[in-house]
This record gives structure tokens, C-alpha cells and sequence, in this order.
């Protein structure tokens, strides 16, 4: 049973490496017209798309930190 399955894998190894590979269309297009990023890249707002993301990574980031915190302070009870 297993020298069967040593030859199956072997047949299918050589058929992927006869099969060959081959890039999408749009990965062998020209560089402008696929875009690398899921949305239009604003042209002339780049301060404001600039400020927009530091803003969302710095909050995405500080979250866990502030929560952290939070429940430490939370932990150690009323300070009378």
C-alpha cells in the first residue's frame, strides 16, 4: 500500500513540474494599471492621507497599552 502512494505522489511531483507556471494578466501588465493598493491613492491630498493613517495606526497600536493600564489601575483597587 505504501509503494502505491510513493508512486501517486511521484506522478503528481512530475506533473506539476512538466505543468509549468504562468503570471495572471494583470501581474504582466504595465505598473499603471494594477494597482498594489485595495484603494484609488489620493493625488493631491497627501497630508491629509498622510495625517489620516498615523492616526489610525497610532490609536490601533495604543489600544492594547491603554487597556492594559486600565485594568492594572483597575486591580489595584480604591487608594484611600
Amino acid at each position: 500500500m505504501s509503494l502505491s502512494i510513493l508512486a501517486r505522489s511521484q506522478a503528481l511531483r512530475q506533473q506539476t513540474l512538466a505543468r509549468g507556471f504562468h503570471a495572471s494578466t494583470a501581474a504582466r501588465s504595465a505598473h499603471g494599471h494594477y494597482h498594489h493598493l485595495p484603494f484609488n491613492f489620493p493625488g493631491q491630498k497627501k497630508f491629509a492621507f498622510a495625517t489620516k493613517v498615523t492616526l489610525y495606526l497610532t490609536l490601533g497600536f495604543s489600544i492594547p497599552f491603554i487597556a492594559a493600564g486600565y485594568q492594572l489601575r483597575k486591580s489595584a483597587g480604591p487608594s484611600d
